[in-house]
């Protein structure tokens, strides 16, 4: 029509942080990997994910691998408050038996483990490719482990809390007592330290994962906030790794129980798909991978498996 202007087109900027590189595999905005969980302890926060018996536990496993899993990161000890004890011996056993079995039936697979104890990690030489350290180097001679296995490591922020700690009365503020984009100045401030740390031990930029740790020393607010600002995260250089399934800010944002949360876990998921994650720790592996598969072709990253509708047909 005269006189109507075209509008212009523009593409839309999209974060595009480097590859994670482990075990001789590729993970990026055209490959996201779906890390699974699996739990060998009785009191893990959701109850569908409880394999204290090894049998139960390599179940799990099976069926991550079946439902499209990358990664399998298995943990000995309970993220929050002491339901109870677990001391380093306790969590060696727990998780070795399980890693043994894990390389044995799957040698190609990345393997994670999930501790804040280099002891627990060196005793884990030969079967680990990643040590996911959840509580943000408490331990300062784990990076240094990681590097001497030659795994990687994820990098977390928790605001300064131990081990099994609970966020209480958690506070981040500029100097205006400003604490909306505090927060997210802290976790990236905390996390291009970290990886810096590790690089300097010696773990290779491209097996550092950075993870902004959402709920931990996080209020929900806290976490809403920085999962909005994932492109900040993913601006440090490095593949970024959340953890969102089923956690606490999803079930007070929605009023849900554990049970209940898969929904919103998958919207927070694809959200931190569209804004360059890469790897995605999770409970529901086949729904997350689906969701991430849809979204890096969404962004143009993946083409799809077929692309047939409405091509021309042989007659």
């Amino acid at each position: 029509m005269a006189g109507v202007t075209t509008p212009a087109i523009v593409a839309v900027p999209l974060p595009r942080p480097p590859a994670l590189v482990l075990r001789g595999q590729r993970f990026d905005a055209a490959r996201p990997a779906v890390m699974a969980i699996v739990n060998r302890t009785r009191d893990s926060f959701w109850a569908g994910n409880r394999h204290a018996v090894l049998d139960d536990a390599m179940a799990a496993l099976h069926a991550a691998v079946r439902e499209g899993a990358d990664i399998v990161d298995v943990g000995g000890v309970r993220a929050g408050q002491e339901s109870e004890h677990v001391d380093a011996a306790a969590e060696i056993d727990g998780v070795l038996p399980f890693l043994e079995a894990a390389r044995a039936a799957y040698p190609d697979l990345v393997l994670s483990l999930d501790t804040w104890r280099s002891e627990v990690a060196r005793a884990a030489d030969g079967l680990l490719d990643l040590v996911n350290d959840t509580w943000a180097g408490h331990d300062p001679e784990l990076v240094g482990v990681a590097a001497d296995l030659g795994a990687g490591v994820v990098v977390s922020h928790t605001g300064g809390l131990p081990p099994r700690t609970d966020p209480v009365q958690v506070r981040y503020a500029d100097a205006q007592g400003n604490d909306e984009l505090a927060v997210v100045r802290d976790v990236v401030t905390v996390l291009a330290r970290g990886a810096r740390v590790a690089v300097q031990a010696g773990v290779p930029p491209e097996r550092v994962l950075i993870d902004p740790t959402l709920d931990f020393g996080k209020t929900t607010r806290h976490s809403l906030v920085t999962l909005r600002h994932t492109a900040d995260v993913a601006a440090l250089g490095h593949p970024v790794l959340q953890a969102l399934s089923r956690k606490d800010f999803v079930g007070e944002t929605l009023d849900l129980e554990a049970d209940e949360r898969l929904e919103g876990t998958l919207a927070a998921t694809a959200v931190a798909a569209w804004l360059g994650t890469a790897v995605f720790r999770a409970h529901d592996v086949r729904a997350t991978r689906r969701v991430v598969d849809m979204v890096a072709s969404i962004r143009g990253d993946r083409p799809p498996a077929r692309a047939v509708r409405g091509e021309p047909t042989d007659r």
